[in-house]
């Protein structure tokens, strides 16, 4: 594949803050010569498992609750998700799916079977949130739906079942059940998950029986309807296992397979996580190594995609991704629930860079996860909702939904810490229909504001403005007291002169220009 960008160090990074002065210098070069490809708004999607408090107290209080709710689901957290743009949500799963039966979430709540949540505290659920009331609410959204079906406790009959229950518009035994339950209409479901974590928690599988078991369930899929056929997504591979990729792309014929997952998290070390809020710069730097590593993580599975996809017709789908860390003092450890601070936004400003440059072959990527675990961009207690930095980012990003990428040069100044070194920074670019230009930088320097030259090349602009989320320090963050400490102002750090932008980016910030 063709790299769309590339990194270049520059040497010692300068000073450019107030008090301070700068040595070094960054330059973003667009390449209007460059091929360009949309990017997909799928890319902002987001992911809600049965984790926690993540759909219990999070998306969905009931309809009896004292908090003001559509059906169940809070009336906040739907307008907070619209405004930031939701694309799409995956559910119920994560290793949740492999154990779900989506048969016990149908008709009448009181008279639906509960289920022990056996991956994450052994809590008991009733079932009450089940397929009417996640794609009903992903209606009220505006947002895909990405259904991960039981491939691990399940048959392929079930997933057949489950397809033609929410997509079927004739008479067959599902639609009827579905109209028995309340809805005449199908959903139209396009986007389906075989199975999740196949390598994993969804069955400890070899990839050769894995590719084998999925032919199988995925020709058991069928959409009725010639203009939305199904999509449908192979658990794909964690991290930089290359060999389950290739096994996959190499045993699962193209007509059978629409997508390819992904998994990688910005954690350090899984047995020692670190706090999510009193961290240390090494942790800081060794977070953002982690997270910056999914660009070679995308290049070296596309190569291997490529092979066999030339084409790129089948898509790489990062849907599972963000930061990790020790839950919260005092919470239960199988819940996952962590604060978001400032590093979180790095790791969503980069990360988003990343698949925006990639997205000749990235086209979904979920974000885990959506309310009350791990990086999510929602935080819920009783009434309360706070917006987290990561919201906030994804809140300013939204513009490049659907916009037609401008492939750019980097030429980067290093962060360094203890004889490492990082690109400092990041950055990606692209035209919407209206013909605005967007900009989306971000400095991960813990000290150091960087000066950015950004050199438009033939393209003409008349104004320059921005957003721009910042903070005193790294680890701040937005709490129930203090709800908007970090929230996104009006960037006066950029100036625009024959084509030529300057920026002045903080440390640990992240902008977003718009170009005129």
């Amino acid at each position: 594949m063709k790299k769309q960008y590339r990194y270049i160090r520059t040497g010692i990074l300068g000073l450019l803050l107030s008090t301070q002065t700068t040595q070094a210098q960054n330059t973003v070069t667009f390449r209007p010569d460059a091929p360009t490809q949309v990017i997909n708004r799928n890319i902002y999607g987001h992911f809600a498992e049965h984790l926690g408090n993540c759909i219990y107290g999070g998306f969905y209080v009931g309809d009896t609750s004292h908090i003001p709710n559509t059906n169940g689901v809070r009336k906040d957290v739907i307008a907070a998700l619209r405004k930031m743009k939701i694309p799409n949500l995956r559910w119920p799963g994560g290793c949740f799916a492999d154990t779900y039966h989506w048969k016990d979430g149908i008709g009448a709540k009181d008279k639906r079977p509960a289920i022990v949540n056996t991956w994450w505290g052994n809590v008991t659920e009733d079932n009450s949130f089940g397929t009417h009331d996640f794609l009903n609410m992903c209606e009220e959204l505006g947002a895909e739906p990405y259904l991960s079906g039981n491939v691990g406790s399940g048959t392929a009959q079930e997933l057949a079942d489950w397809v033609q229950y929410t997509n079927f518009a004739g008479k067959s035994p599902m639609s009827d059940l579905r109209q028995q339950n309340g809805r005449k209409e199908p959903w139209k479901v396009r986007y389906w998950g075989v199975g999740n974590e196949a390598w994993g928690c969804g069955g400890n599988m070899r990839p050769e029986y894995y590719a084998d078991l999925y032919r199988k369930f995925a020709t058991f899929m069928q959409s009725d309807w010639k203009n939305a056929p199904l999509f449908r997504i192979a658990s794909g591979a964690s991290d930089g296992d290359y060999n389950w990729t290739e096994v996959l792309m190499k045993n699962i014929p193209a007509n059978l397979l629409d997508g390819v997952a992904l998994h990688h998290y910005s954690t350090v070390d899984w047995n020692h996580k670190g706090d999510a809020v009193d961290f240390t710069e090494k942790q800081y730097f060794a977070t953002m190594k982690s997270a910056l590593l999914m660009d070679t993580l995308i290049s070296k599975h596309t190569a291997i995609m490529d092979k066999y996809d030339p084409k790129k017709k089948i898509a790489l789908l990062v849907d599972e991704w963000g930061g990790w860390y020790n839950v919260e003092g005092g919470t239960n450890p199988g819940f996952l629930f962590q604060q978001n601070t400032m590093r979180d936004a790095m790791i969503a400003g980069a990360t988003l860079n990343i698949f925006n440059n990639h997205s000749d072959r990235v086209r979904m990527a979920n974000l885990a996860q959506a309310i009350n675990v791990l990086q999510s961009v929602i935080l819920t207690k009783g009434d309360q909702m706070v917006l987290t930095p990561t919201y906030y980012v994804m809140e300013m990003y939204n513009v490049h939904q659907d916009a037609t990428l401008i492939p750019v040069d980097i030429h980067s100044n290093d962060y360094t810490f203890e004889n490492e070194k990082l690109p400092a920074v990041s950055a990606s670019a692209s035209k919407d229909k209206n013909g605005i230009t967007h900009i989306s930088l971000v400095n991960i320097d813990a000290h150091k504001t960087q000066e950015v030259t950004l050199d438009t090349r033939s393209q003409a602009y008349k104004a320059v403005s921005g957003k721009l989320l910042a903070s005193a320090k790294l680890q701040n963050y937005n709490s129930f007291t203090k709800p908007d400490n970090i929230k996104p102002v009006d960037f006066k750090g950029a100036t625009l002169k024959n084509n030529t932008v300057s920026v002045k980016l903080p440390p640990y910030s992240v902008v977003v220009l718009e170009l005129k």
